[in-house]
């Protein structure tokens, strides 16, 4: 059991890493607005459905009270026609009504009551939703804000990385660049003192070495003659 639940904590713990990701919090924030926005607008329905039942009380209350006066003057007219059976029918249905418009009074009460209730419920969330709206705003901006920087950063970052392999690059290439030259000034030295063969130069070692005692013999014949010239 411990290893299933050490398992269980580790996928868990890689499934809120992995929706953390996901999760953009600019869109947390409007379904949360959005979720208010229904409450606020439940609370005004109650608000409108209770006025309404209230209202509905009222006008029945107020009909009542018309055939209150209507019976109360059927009574008098009773009276005076000497029918007192028909005043007390008329008496005795007027108090049945007043008797329905204590019990409409005592319900239009209650709901007045209730309507207050949820008049200011309906404010003070009101007005926790405008604040959660403008705070919502703010972090928006600034989530926004810090998510354009987090890009310019990571672009800078990689051209960053990118100009130092360009200047690694470039350091390989002239470091090669200097490795040949040197070579290229020490084999000239070689040759210069015979160590190595000038590749440019044709013949092979006899024949660089009777040119040489040709040139040599060249030489000394001219200088014979200019000597004989000078009478020396």
């Amino acid at each position: 059991m411990g290893l299933f639940n050490r398992m269980g904590t580790v996928v868990k713990s890689k499934m809120n890493k992995l929706m953390d990701r996901m999760e953009d919090p600019r869109e947390t924030l409007d379904y949360s607005y959005e979720k208010q926005l229904e409450m606020l607008q439940e609370v005004k329905r109650g608000v409108a459905e209770v006025a309404t039942s209230k209202k509905r009380l009222q006008l029945q209350r107020s009909k009542l009270s018309q055939n209150i006066e209507k019976l109360d003057g059927q009574a008098k007219e009773a009276i005076q026609a000497d029918r007192e059976d028909l005043a007390r029918l008329a008496l005795e249905r007027k108090s049945s009504l007043a008797i329905q418009i204590q019990g409409l009074d005592q319900q239009i009460a209650e709901l007045e009551k209730e309507q207050d209730k949820l008049v200011a419920a309906e404010k003070r969330l009101s007005t926790k939703v405008e604040v959660f709206r403008t705070k919502k705003e703010t972090i928006k901006a600034q989530y926004s804000a810090a998510e354009a920087q987090v890009k310019i950063n990571e672009s800078v970052s990689g051209i960053s990385e990118e100009m130092a392999d360009v200047g690694l690059a470039i350091e390989r290439a002239e470091n090669k660049t200097d490795q040949m030259k040197a070579r290229a000034s020490a084999l000239d030295e070689l040759i210069e003192v015979g160590t190595l063969d000038d590749l440019t130069i044709s013949g092979d070692d006899i024949d660089r070495e009777l040119a040489k005692i040709n040139a040599s013999s060249s030489v000394d014949l001219e200088l014979e003659k200019l000597k004989k010239e000078a009478g020396k």
